[in-house]
């Protein structure tokens, strides 16, 4: 192909990407809308909404008001033309999520499924998916892929699951895994899919630092609409960082990791397991939960701080944590902000969008966002 050719081609395909992007953000729009605010031609914009539309992807909806003169049509994206799952594993439990090409939640569920390196636990999970999607009503032609989230190391390069403590896993090919799936998969780690679900949706790109606070402790930057994964994908891995010199021991053999102190089993193993249980002994002022959740957020500041004085960024407190952090983030900005260098006010520190899936909703619109950029 020549390269005038292929040159011409790409800015084709990347004219049709930007106008179908613009148009998943938008309720209603028109075409000459398109084009006043991409700074394209009409005829460009009209060439590829009318390719959009004989795709299935987007659709005529009725007249806009008028400005003076003839109405314009309205364009809006048929969300549902093409569907996405998230599943996130963890040691105990597996999540599922159902989103559209807009990122909707259509259909969530949680499950108790203790991981096994066996044949038999991914023919449990795969018959856990297709009940899912069977009880969605869904038709199967529509889901574009799995998006799978792991904890631990993924390796995009070598397409492995590197490592993972937590699951007992080296070294494990992502084609040992798809091939129980009738469908693509995509990996992403977890602490990356929650940053993932956090940061795709954001108006601008800003970077931030996403602090994942579940069973395990992990972290990711997002920066530009992307992920910042690191030399050998190890970016945001900040539970193994030594928080206490000599400290506790963690299980990945070393003491004094963040992990140690501001895991989510840090809260729940004091309260018969159950995170839940532990917000609501704190909300009722007792003192074994204050005196427990004073000494987790004293940590969790200085870890907060650190990250935030390396990268100068937004840090989101995400995770199963996270999810209960709105109420008690100002007790955490306050100890933040005591421990900063440069008299900052601690609003920086903020708390997740997303309470529940956060992973898994990350991992699907890893899926979606792979199959926007072919459009």
């Amino acid at each position: 192909m020549a390269r005038g050719q292929g040159t011409n081609i790409e800015v084709k395909k990347n004219n049709r990407n930007r106008i179908f992007r613009y148009i998943c953000k938008c309720e209603k729009v028109s075409n000459p809308d398109i084009s006043y605010e991409l700074k394209m031609s009409l005829p460009t914009v009209t060439q590829n909404t009318k390719e959009l539309m004989e795709r299935g992807l987007i659709e005529e909806v009725g007249e806009l008001q008028s400005t003076g003169g003839r109405r314009a049509k309205g364009l809006s994206v048929i969300a549902d033309a093409k569907l996405a799952v998230g599943l996130d594993i963890t040691r105990n439990h597996i999540a599922l999520v159902l989103t559209n090409l807009v990122g909707t939640i259509l259909k969530y569920e949680r499950f108790s499924q203790t991981y096994r390196m066996e044949e038999a636990y991914y023919q449990e999970v795969n018959r856990k998916l297709e009940q899912f999607l069977e009880e969605s009503g869904v038709a199967r032609e529509k889901i574009l892929g799995v998006g799978i989230s792991f904890p631990g190391i993924v390796n995009l390069e070598k397409k492995v699951i590197a490592y993972s403590h937590v699951l007992g896993v080296e070294s494990l090919p992502f084609d040992e895994i798809s091939r129980f799936f009738a469908y693509p998969c995509y990996f992403l780690n977890d602490a990356n899919a929650g940053a993932y679900a956090e940061g795709i949706q954001m108006e601008t790109p800003e970077r931030f630092f996403y602090l994942s606070l579940s069973n395990t402790v992990g972290g990711a930057i997002f920066d530009e609409h992307e992920l910042v994964q690191g030399k050998n994908f190890r970016c945001g891995e900040v539970g193994h960082m030594t928080i206490v010199s000599g400290g506790e021991p963690c299980y990945c053999g070393k003491q004094g990791c963040l992990d140690v102190y501001c895991s989510a089993k840090r809260l729940s193993d004091a309260a018969g397991g159950k995170l839940e249980h532990f917000f609501n002994s704190l909300n009722q002022g007792e003192k074994e939960a204050q005196k427990l959740w004073d000494q987790y957020t004293t940590y969790l500041a200085s870890a907060v701080n650190n990250i935030h004085m390396v990268l100068d960024c937004d840090i989101i407190l995400g995770g199963y944590v996270g999810s209960y952090i709105e109420n008690y983030l100002q007790d955490v900005r306050d100890k933040v902000s005591k421990r900063n260098t440069f008299s900052e006010d601690g609003t920086f520190v903020k708390a997740c969008s997303y309470k529940v899936g956060a992973a898994a909703l990350g991992a699907a619109r890893n899926v979606i966002e792979n199959f926007t950029e072919q459009v």
